[in-house]
C-alpha cells in the first residue's frame, strides 16, 4: 500500500470518527482506519498507540463536540430557558450523531466527562440553587431523560405520528417543573 502523504494523528482521529458515524462503535478497528487512510495498519502506530488510544482520542472529540454545543446553547440564558437550551443541544447532537452515543454512555476510563460537559450542566443547575449531591442527582435525571429520548428518536423508536418536538417540549417541561420543586 502506498504511504498516504500528510497523515497525522488528527487525521487518523477524523477518519476513526467517520467510521464510528457510519459503522458504529463496534465498527471502529485499526484495519478499517488504515484502509480509509490508504496505509498499512502498522503505519497507524506512528500516530496512535493502538485501538485503546484511538478510542480515547475519539471519545475526547465526541465529548468536546457535545460540550461545545451545549455551552454555546446556554450562553446568555439562565433558569428554565437554559435547561431547555441545554436539552435541545444535547438532543440535536445525539440525533445528528447517534453512533457516538456509546462514547457518552461509557467513555474510556482515561476520559473524564466531568472535566467540561458536567461543568456546563452544573453551571446551568446553579440557577436553581442546586449544589453538591443535589446537583449531581439533577444532572443524572437530566442526562438520562435527554439521552434516552434522543437515542430512541435516532433509532426510530417512536412509532406514533405525534410530533416528536412536542413530546420533547413536554419532557423539558417536566424536567423544569422537577427542578423548580428541587428534584
Amino acid at each position: 500500500m502506498p504511504r498516504r502523504a500528510g497523515l497525522t494523528a488528527q487525521k487518523v482521529v477524523e477518519l476513526a470518527l467517520s467510521i464510528v458515524d457510519s459503522a458504529g462503535l463496534d465498527g471502529l478497528t485499526l484495519a478499517r482506519v488504515a484502509e480509509a487512510a490508504g496505509v498499512a495498519t502498522p503505519s497507524l502506530y506512528k500516530h496512535v498507540a493502538g485501538l485503546p488510544d484511538l478510542r480515547e482520542r475519539v471519545a475526547r472529540v465526541v465529548l468536546a463536540g457535545l460540550t461545545d454545543r451545549t455551552r454555546e446553547a446556554v450562553i446568555g440564558v439562565s433558569g428554565d430557558d437554559a435547561i431547555r437550551a441545554l436539552m435541545d443541544a444535547y438532543r440535536s447532537y445525539l440525533v445528528e450523531f447517534p453512533n457516538r452515543a456509546g462514547f457518552l454512555i461509557s467513555p474510556p476510563p482515561t476520559v473524564d466527562p466531568r472535566e467540561d460537559l458536567l461543568a456546563v450542566v452544573l453551571a446551568v443547575l446553579r440557577g436553581y440553587r442546586l449544589e453538591g449531591s443535589e446537583a449531581i442527582h439533577a444532572a443524572r435525571i437530566l442526562r438520562s431523560s435527554v439521552h434516552g429520548f434522543a437515542s430512541l428518536e435516532a433509532a426510530g423508536g417512536f412509532g406514533y405520528r405525534e410530533d416528536l418536538d412536542e413530546s420533547f417540549r413536554r419532557l423539558a417541561g417536566v424536567i423544569v417543573m422537577g427542578l423548580r420543586e428541587r428534584v
